[in-house]
């Protein structure tokens, strides 16, 4: 009869479904994903998020969805509001609060390596990685874009036998002693921004790269071979933390 209906559907109304666990923010230059479990079967999520204090919407891509992530990326329009979000079924799971501009990690830059005629200068030209957000005229916008000034690079560098120190004003680095001829010297890079809590504040390494030593190549870090018989012995490593530009970073005497 109709009260055993209506009991029927209250039932279904109120069935506890699986609830979301592991939900967490994954986010890589920008391209920001809430992810959870587990996989829904007669069942799906819908996911709210908002500002903290603010009114919580909908991402359309993420109601009653069967997929166990949502992309975010052009939801969370200000990169520097604290947002939290909330996966629904019944019932339903919050996500630690996440900003974008503290917490999205920074992928690996490309950067090329020259040596001068005179072999004693080295200059590295950096690519600024790009995001997943676009600015009004519909161009991808890179990390630069997002961080300005905020935005430098940590430099890795050294040879087998180097005993220098290393200095630095603006984007020069110099190190104490000439840039022998014939030696290889070996870079690693990566994206800082000192204005982030510690644990955040360096992107992903770049893949190494050395300059040409006793006429060889310069050649990427994959390249574990010549890595080695360019440099037989564990190369120093010395750090430093600079702004990038365009022009390239000189490392010289």
């Amino acid at each position: 009869d109709v009260n055993k209906l209506i009991l029927t559907d209250l039932a279904l109304l109120v069935r506890d479904y699986p609830k979301a666990h592991n939900v967490s923010w994954l986010s890589i230059n920008f391209k920001t994903l809430l992810l959870w479990d587990p996989k829904p079967t007669n069942y799906s999520y819908t996911v709210e998020y908002s500002v903290i204090g603010q009114n919580r919407k909908k991402n359309q891509h993420c109601i009653r969805t069967m997929e166990t992530e949502c992309d975010l990326s052009n939801s969370l329009v200000d990169l520097k509001a604290i947002y939290s979000s909330d996966v629904l079924s019944n019932p339903y799971f919050a996500s630690e609060r996440f900003t974008p501009y503290n917490d999205t990690l920074i992928g690996r830059p490309e950067f090329k390596l020259e040596m001068s005629k005179d072999k004693r200068k080295i200059t590295l030209y950096v690519e600024d990685p790009l995001t997943a957000l676009f600015n009004e005229q519909n161009q991808q916008r890179t990390i630069r874009d997002v961080f300005a000034d905020e935005l430098q690079y940590k430099v890795t560098f050294g040879k087998a036998t180097s005993t220098g120190k290393v200095s630095s004003k603006g984007r020069v680095i110099k190190m104490a002693g000439d840039i022998d001829p014939g030696v290889s010297y070996c870079f690693n890079m990566q994206a800082y921004i000192p204005s982030r809590s510690t644990d955040k504040q360096l992107g992903e390494l770049s893949q190494r790269q050395c300059s040409p030593g006793n006429d060889k190549s310069v050649f990427e870090g994959k390249d574990t071979n010549n890595a080695k018989e360019l440099n037989p012995q564990p190369w120093c490593c010395k750090h430093h933390a600079l702004p990038s530009e365009p022009q390239g970073i000189i490392v010289s005497q």
